[in-house]
């Protein structure tokens, strides 16, 4: 008897010990799920498998297949789904899963769409970007997922732009290093159009360089606490295209994940606000929120 239940224990043990080690497998960096490219993983309420990788003149290309995982409960819209290239990159590079390859011109690309509202099958593009030997994987978020009581927001107006945030708040620093304004016709504002009635009327948009610093052991004891990693969010903004060229290539989500083989959290972004001019320009915000995300690399 006493030996049934010894074996019992350790049975029981091991399969514990099993179930951790299976948990651990997809444990990535910053909070985020990590798989190999060609396998699947469980995010955002779907099931999404990203497979090959590769380069195709200066856009990372990968193919798709994703679906719901349970029609009756709550999951990302697919429209709100956004991948992004995951290594030493000199620059944060990302584009939306539906709508990405719009500026693509290889007429034989199948690109993800969003036709049936439950799966999505095609090819992503990310780029253009000229060192593609620093990709070392992708990564996927979604803007409209937030963990609950992790928002901080932030005033970015024109032409000051955001002033060098508190690290207490989240553990980064944030500061802006370029603030230009435009209408939406494109006419560059000026800090002295800011004494001009006329100057505010109508559309424009912002484009806001960003610096964001962390120590990366803080930022990855306060992202597997928090359940996931921090992304930057800039308001308002416009679907689609929105005014300008530049708003769509910069977007105004960024996941703030870093390769992981850094030492310290160190990003120089792009975003851009957008609508009424008054408030893209002089009530935008910044704010940082934590959020759930998946990571596949290469195996590098």
């Amino acid at each position: 008897m006493q030996l049934a239940r010894k074996v019992a224990s350790v049975l029981a043990v091991a399969a514990l010990l099993a179930g951790c080690a299976g948990s651990d497998d997809q444990r990535g960096p910053w909070g985020a799920q990590q798989a190999t490219i060609g396998e699947s993983l469980s995010i955002l309420g779907w099931n999404v498998s990203v497979s090959n990788l590769r380069f195709e003149g200066d856009r990372v290309l990968i193919d798709v297949d994703a679906a719901v995982a349970d029609e009756g409960a709550e999951h990302a819209a697919p429209e709100s789904l956004r991948f992004g290239l995951y290594g030493a990159l000199a620059h944060p590079i990302e584009a939306d899963a539906v709508g990405g390859c719009a500026s693509a011109t290889d007429l034989s690309l199948r690109p993800v769409t969003a036709a049936d509202p439950q799966r999505l099958s095609g090819t992503a593009c990310l780029g253009p970007l000229r060192d593609q030997s620093q990709v070392r994987g992708v990564y996927l978020y979604s803007p409209q997922d937030r963990i609950p009581q992790t928002t901080v927001a932030y005033a970015a107006a024109f032409p000051v732009g955001l002033a060098p945030t508190n690290p207490a708040d989240t553990g980064l620093t944030l500061r802006s290093t370029s603030v230009d304004a435009f209408r939406a016709d494109g006419s560059q504002l000026a800090p002295t159009a800011l004494g001009d009635p006329q100057a505010f009327t109508g559309n424009g948009y912002m484009l806001l360089g960003l610096s964001i610093d962390g120590l990366a052991q803080r930022y990855e004891d306060d992202a597997v606490a928090r359940g996931g990693p921090l992304m930057v969010l800039t308001a308002p903004t416009l679907p689609g295209a929105g005014l300008s060229h530049a708003c769509s290539v910069y977007g105004s989500s960024l996941l703030v994940l870093p390769d992981a083989a850094r030492d310290a959290v160190s990003i120089r972004a792009s975003m851009c606000t957008q609508g009424e001019i008054n408030a893209a320009l002089l009530y935008p915000s910044v704010s940082v929120v934590g959020t759930r995300a998946a990571l596949w690399t290469t195996g590098d």
